[in-house]
């Protein structure tokens, strides 16, 4: 393995100033409701509205003002998320088994009951992330789904980004941004009830306060900057591959870009292509700095090597510009998402393909995926017996409570065994 171009590590870490400041927010947020509320809104985003919430009439305004072809555009992606998400939902049916006679255990799965749902906008109104959070949800079965977007600053709210969370299945739409925003739905404040899960990404202090919230509900994930890693042959198209690399550069100057490939010569190519690339970008100023701060390019001796220095990478996504694409579908450990071949890229996911794009940054695909169906579902299990299996089951499990010094526990088996020993008891019926 040769390293060609290093642009350091990415790691999501604590920031302690941006922590306190969050913080301090959250304690003036809860201690005072909607006047807080109300104070950092119109601080941080020159928006103070009569109410944060859009009623019918707004939407309906905000979808009027649209082009039909961004409406069937987006009704194109959100058809396949749905899809998707359906299909997923289908490999998880609800399990009963009897692992010894008499003794019946099972699990379902029970969606939770409220969601709070976040759809960025900041540098670019990311409307594509409405069905992202919203379907799988609505499709897992949750009830309540309460989204929330911020404002454009002093304006109002983009009309793309309603009519995507209206058609998606919100069940209640709020214009209020960053951290007010995931105090609301983790705190109610007497507006909505506190959600039981926060989804959604945003700046370092939406990051912050989604670290701070969780335990007094569920998140989804921590979520750092984007990252995208190619693994092409010599057979690529460089300037693809360079397209695909810049594509996701623009996303954030601290995003992550990392290119494996297997000759010098390719390398070259490669970073040439960026170079020119990058002069007529229109989002040079973001996707340059990236790039020189953060770009990457190994050389790997062979396809083995690739995954090893793929796997401990560690992607949000990976694409796949080989010949040979089913051996790195057979083979990667930690990702993301992955894209196989030259026909798709990770503007596909982002947008429209129909997998969610709300995936594991900063190395953390080493021990989650990305938001799907099932997180959303509550996996819970119980346990039914017959009373000679209780009388069996009862025998251990007094033995084991008694060698653990648990006494009470102990008693809990032993009456059973007891009354399930006596004659009128002991069917197994």
């Amino acid at each position: 393995m040769k390293i060609f171009k290093d642009g350091g590590h990415r790691l999501l870490e604590k920031d302690p100033e941006t922590a306190e400041v969050v913080s301090q927010m959250l304690l003036d947020l809860e201690k005072n409701g909607m006047d807080a509320v109300r104070k950092y809104s119109k601080q941080f985003d020159d928006w103070n509205p009569d109410n944060f919430e859009l009623g019918e009439k707004q939407v309906d305004e905000a979808i009027r003002q649209l082009d039909p072809q961004i409406i069937r555009d987006t009704d194109f992606c959100q058809a396949n998320v749905r899809r998707f998400a359906e299909a997923q939902l289908k490999t998880l049916p609800p399990l009963e088994t009897e692992i010894r006679p008499g003794v019946i255990l099972g699990h379902k799965h029970i969606p939770v009951k409220s969601v709070g749902t976040y759809v960025p906008g900041g540098r670019y109104p990311m409307f594509g992330s409405a069905q992202m959070r919203i379907i799988p949800a609505k499709v897992a079965g949750v009830e309540n789904v309460y989204t929330f977007t911020p404002p454009v600053k002093g304006t109002g709210y983009y009309p793309a980004t309603i009519n995507a969370i209206k058609k998606a299945g919100a069940d209640r739409i709020f214009v209020l941004g960053g951290v007010p925003a995931f105090a609301m739905m983790a705190f109610g404040m007497g507006v909505i009830e506190p959600v039981d899960l926060l989804c959604g990404a945003g700046n370092k202090y939406v990051a912050e306060a989604k670290r701070q919230l969780f335990g007094r509900c569920g998140i989804d994930l921590l979520a750092g900057p984007t990252e995208i890693l190619v693994i092409a042959d010599d057979s690529a198209d460089p300037s693809w591959v360079a397209c695909d690399l810049l594509g996701q550069a623009e996303h954030d100057p601290n995003s992550g870009a990392a290119l494996i490939c297997f000759s010098e010569t390719f390398a070259t190519r490669c970073e040439r292509e960026v170079g020119k690339q990058l002069q007529t970008l229109p989002t040079r100023d973001v996707a340059a700095v990236c790039w020189q701060n953060n770009g990457r390019i190994y050389i790997a001796d062979n396809q083995e090597e690739a995954v090893r220095l793929s796997d401990d990478y560690a992607p949000e996504h990976i694409e796949i510009h080989t010949q040979n694409t089913e051996y790195y579908l057979k083979n990667l450990r930690n990702y993301g998402s992955l894209f196989l071949g030259p026909e798709t890229t990770v503007a596909y996911g982002d947008k429209c393909i129909g997998t969610n794009h709300i995936l594991p940054t900063s190395r953390s695909a080493r021990y989650t995926g990305g938001l799907w169906v099932g997180k959303f579902l509550k996996t819970v299990t119980y346990q039914r017996m017959t009373p000679a299996a209780s009388k069996l089951i009862g025998e251990v499990t007094e033995r084991q409570c008694r060698v653990e010094r648990m006494l009470a526990h102990a008693v809990t088996a032993e009456i059973r065994v007891e009354r399930y020993s006596l004659p009128e008891n002991a069917s197994s019926k």
